[in-house]
């Protein structure tokens, strides 16, 4: 029952981050009264759109980045501005986080000034958002469940919890507020990054046999071909509107996280003995496309920097 209701209560606190956004009086009383306040912390391309979501909502949110322009923005909109993750805690009744890594998260939650800051809590839901190791995930979860609650309610809540709930769906999705939660991030963006790969290949291959990128997007779009990178976020400038490669690569997901997310995924199958050579060789494309400076860039650069291929004309 207690497993229940978390997840009942997730989905109605997810409807302000991964759905359009309802208005409040949908909501039930029993969980509107259990998550009043919001925290957030990581506020980057993903977590300051989703954290916008919220305040739209209704929720009265408070938010921490080690950004300070970032954190301007929030308090601008009227978001408490907290200077830890503490003082997050302190503040909130669920704590969403959505960091770039590992360590960062570890380190948010269990660090001199964490979440989790003496052991007893007010939060009663943490859910992080990253895209983590499930190690980090597993060692966390065990942490958060052996510390107890600051206020004890007639309801099923006897200890913390936290959901490792990543997200799928880009900037483009947090904005719309249509991002999807899973549990299985690791390998779902592995598919994606291998999946940008092909379709990146074919098109330059394309091009240089004469054959323009609008015209084989056409042709993959309506054959076997057909996947997100190919219909929803095209690497080619000039061929899709509204996405990275139409400015520039700015905005997007960025390659150095795309190849943290194919690197975990390596040392995952690593220790289960998989064989996998197509994350192998993802990894050291990614890999080299950071290297030569293009970190930053969304990963769907990989069209135009490792098989260097053109803009439509």
């Amino acid at each position: 029952m207690a497993v229940l209701y978390r997840v009942r209560s997730l989905h109605h606190l997810s409807k302000c981050i991964s759905t359009k956004i309802l208005p409040r009086r949908f909501y039930s009383a029993q969980v509107s009264s259990q998550f009043e306040t919001v925290g957030f912390i990581g506020l980057g391309n993903m977590g300051s759109r989703m954290a916008n979501n919220l305040i739209k909502a209704g929720y009265q949110v408070a938010v921490h980045d080690i950004n300070c322009n970032a954190m301007k923005k929030f308090s601008d909109i009227g978001a408490a501005t907290k200077e830890t993750p503490t003082e997050v805690a302190e503040a909130s009744d669920v704590v969403i986080t959505m960091l770039p890594t590992s360590s960062h998260v570890y380190d948010v939650y269990t660090g001199p000034n964490g979440l989790l800051y003496g052991g007893n809590l007010r939060p009663r839901l943490f859910i992080d958002s990253s895209t983590i190791d499930p190690q980090t995930s597993r060692k966390l979860s065990t942490i958060v469940s052996n510390c107890t609650l600051k206020e004890q309610k007639e309801d099923h809540w006897k200890k913390p919890a936290l959901l490792d709930a990543p997200v799928s769906g880009g900037v483009l999705a947090a904005e719309a507020g249509t991002l999807t939660f899973m549990a299985a991030k690791i390998c779902n963006n592995l598919a994606l990054a291998i999946s940008m790969l092909g379709v990146s290949e074919s098109l330059a291959l394309g091009q240089s046999l004469g054959i323009s990128a609008s015209t084989l997007t056409k042709v993959f779009n309506s054959s076997s071909a057909r996947c997100w990178s190919s219909d929803s976020y095209n690497p080619v400038p000039g061929v899709m509107e509204g996405v990275p490669s139409s400015r520039n690569y700015d905005g997007g997901f960025a390659s150095k996280l795309m190849a943290k997310d194919v690197n975990i995924a390596a040392t995952s199958a690593k220790e289960v003995g998989l064989r996998c050579p197509l994350t192998c060789q993802a990894q050291e494309i990614y890999t080299e496309l950071c290297e030569d400076g293009h970190e930053t860039k969304d990963f769907s650069c990989v069209f135009r920097h490792y098989y260097s291929g053109k803009n439509e004309i």
